[in-house]
């Protein structure tokens, strides 16, 4: 993406968001209102979104598709608090056909491939993104929830392969969550989540 679109792109959503009431926020969505600072925590890292933009904890403006996930999960704000709690794949909710194989390829095999033999580095790199356990009973090597968002968990179910088939990991989502962020933005939580987890596995290394 060139600077121009990039910086076109930013302007265009820090617009959107001028004049928003942010008042009702906190409940909504779990931010934090300080001034006209607003705080929102993507897996756990706090990020600002204030009228200058985004900065993440060391006062640094992010990637763009950090940002727009952020932008997105404020413009989007329900109204009242959306139903269905049930975990689904991202194939499974709306609107997201075009993105598929986007998510496939770089969000769940991204992890797969990374991890394949090493559950346990899968399991030492989810916690230090936060990783808590899931209240859902499945039977699998590593399960780690996670929170994307203050209002949109991630749960990540993996498999270690064997002589008949292939590591396997699926990244899930509430149905609700939808309601929070549009296809693209939820594409982009699930990578950010698949990057941050092959670089937390890199440092644990010493990669």
């Amino acid at each position: 993406m060139s600077t121009h679109i990039y910086e076109e792109t930013y302007r265009d959503y820090l617009a959107q968001l001028k004049g928003m009431d942010v008042s009702n926020l906190p409940e909504r969505l779990g931010v934090e209102i300080e001034g006209n600072d607003i705080r929102i925590p993507l897996y756990g890292m706090p990020y600002t979104v204030f009228d200058g933009g985004v900065i993440d904890p060391h006062g640094r403006q992010p990637s763009l598709d950090v940002s727009v996930i952020l932008f997105k999960y404020l413009l989007l704000c329900p109204a009242f608090p959306p139903k269905g709690s049930d975990w689904v794949a991202y194939r499974d909710m709306k609107d997201t056909g075009p993105l598929t194989v986007f998510f496939d390829n770089d969000v769940e095999r991204i992890i797969s491939d990374h991890f394949a033999g090493r559950p346990q580095a899968l399991t030492d790199a989810s916690r230090q993104l936060g990783a808590y356990p899931s209240e859902l009973d499945v039977k699998y090597d590593v399960v780690a929830q996670f929170d994307g968002l203050p209002r949109v968990p991630v749960l990540m179910l993996f498999n270690d392969g064997d002589n008949e088939f292939p590591a396997k990991c699926s990244v899930l989502f509430e149905r609700r969550a939808e309601q929070y962020l549009d296809p693209e933005s939820l594409a982009m939580l699930g990578s950010f989540l698949a990057h941050r987890l092959k670089k937390a596995d890199s440092r644990r290394q010493g990669t």
